[in-house]
């Protein structure tokens, strides 16, 4: 394998198409927008605390006031770690910008915060789980509680390990949740589950890269596409190639595809490219115009 510079030319660069190039980070800029979230704490009846960051689209800017969707982004391990990085992390900084704000008609945004810390062999502990269902849970309907008369449909996003706590959240407290987008995650729940989301009118986003580096796509999906696709509401974006804003083949570190992590990069963008093309030809107003028309059929 040869190298550029020093920097190991990666084992699949050579299955890319001709004319790809390999992009190593996102086209947006990090931490830009940090300053329209507010921070807080929750306490749960259990004694659980959770540390979470909130959007107020009517503090930040003209939306009309009604009832607007709710986004809930989970973070993936380790990322709680980051400090206020992880607001981009989950993928919801640029959800928060002025262009997706009009592009949604307006949202919420809540991102609670697990307990992560590193143990004595440097090991990430407290990371999403289980455990948390019951807290978060809490935490979501106590801040919709709050703002009853202005917080319509709700809407779970998560990567990563937060993809498999998305999925979870909908399985226990599907009546409280509208739609959930699970990104790098296959901990899809069994058929029997899924025929409640067509009973209850549940909407499920997919997104999983196809060279996802730690779920195998034809193992862990293709055998449940053919339910997946007979859903009333699913949406499967399932790219060949995870790609950034620039359309650049998204790799971390240079050598890893990342097909899982990058993703959020896509999110981020709104699945969007940097030119104003979509990302996937199903899309032409990206993630936010998808979420959009969603609101609209939950008649908000």
């Amino acid at each position: 394998m040869g190298d550029v510079n020093g920097i190991p030319t990666p084992p699949w660069a050579g299955e890319m198409e001709s004319g790809d190039f390999i992009s190593t980070a996102p086209t947006y800029e990090v931490g830009k927008l940090f300053h329209l979230f507010e921070k807080s704490q929750y306490k749960h009846v259990s004694g659980t605390e959770l540390k979470y960051y909130f959007y107020d689209p009517f503090k930040q800017s003209t939306v009309e006031s009604k009832k607007l969707p709710l986004l809930v982004f989970l973070h993936g391990t380790s990322n709680a770690l980051e400090g206020d990085v992880c607001i981009n992390y989950t993928g919801a900084e640029l959800y928060a910008s002025e262009k997706y704000q009009k592009s949604l008609g307006g949202a919420h945004i809540l991102i609670p915060v697990a307990n992560e810390y590193r143990d004595e062999d440097g090991k990430v502990q407290g990371f999403w789980s289980a455990d948390y269902l019951e807290s978060v849970h809490g935490l979501i309907m106590d801040f919709v509680a709050e703002r009853k008369d202005v917080i319509g449909p709700i809407i779970l996003l998560g990567n990563s390990s937060g993809a498999t706590f998305v999925l979870r959240l909908m399985d226990t407290y599907m009546d409280d949740f509208d739609v959930v987008i699970p990104v790098g995650g296959t901990a899809l729940a069994d058929d029997l589950v899924l025929d409640k989301y067509d009973e209850k009118g549940k909407y499920l986003f997919l997104a999983l890269g196809k060279r996802d580096e730690f779920h195998d796509y034809e193992e862990e999906l293709v055998p449940r596409l053919p339910r997946l696709e007979r859903m009333k509401h699913c949406f499967i974006y399932t790219p060949d190639w995870v790609r950034n804003g620039d359309k650049g083949v998204a790799s971390i570190y240079f050598g890893i595809e990342m097909g899982q992590h990058c993703l959020m990069n896509g999110v981020q963008c709104n699945l969007m490219f940097d030119d104003g093309t979509p990302m996937d030809e199903r899309l032409p107003h990206g993630l936010t115009g998808w979420i959009a028309s969603v609101v609209k059929e939950l008649g908000f």
